[in-house]
C-alpha cells in the first residue's frame, strides 16, 4: 500500500487531488475523533474542525518536512485548531471536570472513557513531538510495533520502549487530573474509544472542499476575534487598547478605499510623466558614465562626480522600478469590487511578509483575517516602508492577543496554585495554556524585574513577562504581564524598549 509520504509528494508535485483524497479518507477518523473529544463532543463543530485542518494540509503540505509523520502532524494540528474555537467555553469544563474527578480521587474502580476523555488530549499534548506520534501510531491508529518503529525511523524494540515510555507519561499526568488507571487499562480505552467513525460522506466532502480551498486565496480562523471579545469580560483600558487595532469595520474602509481609487486616474498620470522623465535621467546618466569608463585616466574631482553620477544612476532606477510596481497596484486595485480590495491588501502583505521572514513572529497565528483587514488600516501597502509599518501593528495585535488572552490566564492560574508565586521560568506555565504553545512563541519572552522596565511598562508587582526584543526597534510595541489586577488588567504597552540602568 503507498504510504503517507508518497501520496503527500503525489499531491504536492503533480496535484494529484486522487492521493489527496486517499490521505483524508486515511485519516479522517483521527482527525475528527481528537476534534470531536476537544470541542467536548459538538458534532458539527467537530465537523467544522476537521474541514479546517484538512483545508490547512492542502494549503501547507508543500511546506512539510518530508521526515514528517503525517498522522502525528494531523493529530497535533487538529488539538490546536480545536483547542481555539473553544477556549473560553474548554477552560470552564475543565475546571469543573477536575473537580468532580478530584473528589473521586481515591475511588478504586477503573475510570470509564468519559472521565478520560476531557483531558486526554491535554495529557497527549505534554509529550514530546516523537512519543505523541509513537502513541498516536500505536493506538489511535492501530498499527503494529513494527509499522510504528518503521515510521518514526527506528527499530521495533526501540519503538516498543518509546511507547511504553509515553504511556507511563500519560498516565502520570492524567493520575494528577484524578484520572488514575493502569499502562494497560489505558492502553486499551486508547485503542478501543479513542477513535470513532467520521459520519459518512464526511471525508468526500472535506476532501472537495479542502481543494477548493487551496486554490482559492488564503483563508482565516472560522471565529473572529472580535467575536471572542464579544463572549469575554474585558476592562475599559485593555478594551480601548484594542478597539483601537479594530475599530474601523471592512465596510467603511472598503468605501473611503474606493473613495481613494476615484482620484487616481490623476495621479497616475502624473505618475506616468514622472517615470518618464526619471527614465530619460537615467539614460543620458548611464551615456556619461559609459564614456567616461573609456577614458585612460580622469582628475580627481571628475572621479567624485563620476561616481556621485553613478549612484544617481542606482537611485533613479530604484525610484523607476518603485513606480512601476505602484502602478500596476494601482491598475489591479481598479478592478476590484468593494469586498475584494482590502482581503486583497491582506494578501499582498502577506506575501511581502513571506519574502522577508524576519518581520515574522510565531503569535501572528492567533490574528485572523478581519483583524489583518482592520490593523493595516489606512495603509495601501503600496511602498515597502508602508509594509513595514503595518506589519508592526499587526505584530503588536497579536502580541496583545497572546499576552492577554493566552498568558495572562495561565499566569495567574499558575500562582493560584503555587501560593500567588511568580515562575521563575516560563517553561513552569506549561501545563496551564487551555491549548499547546510552541516553544517558538515562549522563546520570545524572558521574566524580568518589573523595576528594570520604563514606568509605562509597570504594572504592579514585583515580576513581569515581556519580549526579549523587538522585530522592528523604531515601529514595534511591547507587553508586560504581570499579577496586578484581573487576567485582562495586567497588560501594558509602550513603544519605548530601553531598561532602567
Amino acid at each position: 500500500m503507498t504510504d503517507d509520504a508518497q501520496l503527500l509528494r503525489s499531491y504536492t508535485e503533480e496535484r494529484a487531488e486522487q492521493a489527496f483524497g486517499e490521505l483524508v479518507a486515511r485519516h479522517i477518523d483521527l482527525v475528527y475523533s481528537a476534534a470531536l473529544r476537544v470541542v467536548g463532543g459538538d458534532r458539527h463543530l467537530a465537523q467544522d474542525v476537521t474541514q479546517t485542518v484538512f483545508a490547512d494540509l492542502a494549503r501547507k503540505a508543500r511546506n512539510l518536512p518530508r521526515e514528517v509523520v503525517l498522522a502525528g502532524w494531523l493529530y497535533r494540528h487538529t488539538c490546536f485548531t480545536a483547542a481555539n474555537a473553544v477556549r473560553t467555553e474548554r477552560r470552564r469544563q475543565i475546571r469543573e471536570k477536575t473537580a468532580m474527578e478530584m473528589n473521586a480521587l481515591h475511588d478504586t474502580t477503573e475510570p470509564n472513557w468519559e472521565q478520560i476523555a476531557p483531558v486526554l488530549d491535554e495529557a497527549m499534548n505534554q509529550l514530546s513531538a516523537s512519543e505523541r506520534d509513537a502513541v498516536v501510531l500505536r493506538f489511535l491508529k492501530r498499527q503494529d510495533l513494527r509499522a510504528v518503529g518503521s515510521a518514526l525511523g527506528v527499530g521495533e524494540d526501540a519503538a516498543q520502549k518509546r511507547v511504553s515510555r509515553a504511556v507511563e507519561k500519560l498516565r502520570t499526568f492524567l493520575r494528577r487530573r484524578g484520572v488514575s488507571l493502569t499502562a494497560t487499562a489505558l492502553g486499551t480505552t486508547l485503542a478501543t474509544e479513542a477513535v470513532v467513525a467520521a459520519p459518512a460522506g464526511l471525508a468526500v466532502s472535506v476532501a472537495a472542499a479542502s481543494l477548493a480551498g487551496a486554490a482559492a486565496i488564503g483563508t482565516g480562523f472560522s471565529a473572529t476575534f472580535m467575536e471572542f471579545m464579544a463572549t469575554t469580560k474585558v476592562k475599559a483600558g485593555v478594551a480601548g487598547a484594542l478597539v483601537i487595532a479594530s475599530v474601523v469595520t471592512p465596510l467603511v474602509v472598503q468605501d473611503k478605499a474606493q473613495a481613494r481609487l476615484r482620484d487616481q486616474d490623476e495621479a497616475m498620470r502624473q505618475q506616468t510623466d514622472q517615470l518618464a522623465e526619471l527614465r530619460e535621467a537615467n539614460r543620458k546618466l548611464s551615456n556619461q558614465f559609459a564614456q567616461a569608463k573609456n577614458s585612460q585616466l580622469l582628475p580627481n574631482e571628475q572621479l567624485s562626480e563620476l561616481m556621485r553620477l553613478r549612484g544617481e544612476v542606482g537611485r533613479l532606477r530604484d525610484r523607476a522600478q518603485e513606480l512601476t510596481k505602484i502602478a500596476a497596484i494601482r491598475e489591479e486595485e481598479a478592478l476590484l469590487s468593494r469586498d475584494q480590495l482590502w482581503p486583497a491588501r491582506v494578501n499582498r502583505l502577506k506575501q511581502w511578509l513571506e519574502e522577508n521572514p524576519s518581520e515574522k513572529i510565531p503569535e501572528l497565528q492567533f490574528v485572523d483575517d478581519r483583524n489583518w483587514m482592520n490593523t493595516i488600516y489606512p495603509h495601501t501597502l503600496e511602498t515597502a516602508d508602508e509594509c513595514r509599518v503595518s506589519m508592526s501593528r499587526v505584530r503588536s495585535t497579536a502580541e496583545l492577543i497572546f499576552a492577554d488572552f493566552i498568558l495572562c490566564p495561565a499566569l495567574q492560574q499558575y500562582a493560584k496554585d503555587n501560593s500567588g508565586q511568580f515562575p521563575t521560568d516560563l517553561s513552569q506555565l506549561t501545563l496551564y495554556f487551555d491549548s499547546p504553545i510552541y516553544d517558538s512563541i515562549l522563546e520570545r519572552y524572558t521574566i524580568l524585574p518589573a523595576s528594570s522596565l520604563v514606568s509605562d511598562l509597570r504594572p504592579g508587582g514585583d515580576w513581569v513577562i515581556t519580549q526579549q526584543a523587538p522585530v522592528n526597534e523604531e515601529l514595534d510595541w511591547r507587553t508586560a504581564t504581570s499579577l496586578t489586577g484581573t487576567k485582562q488588567a495586567t497588560l501594558y504597552v509602550t513603544n519605548r524598549w530601553v531598561l532602567i540602568p
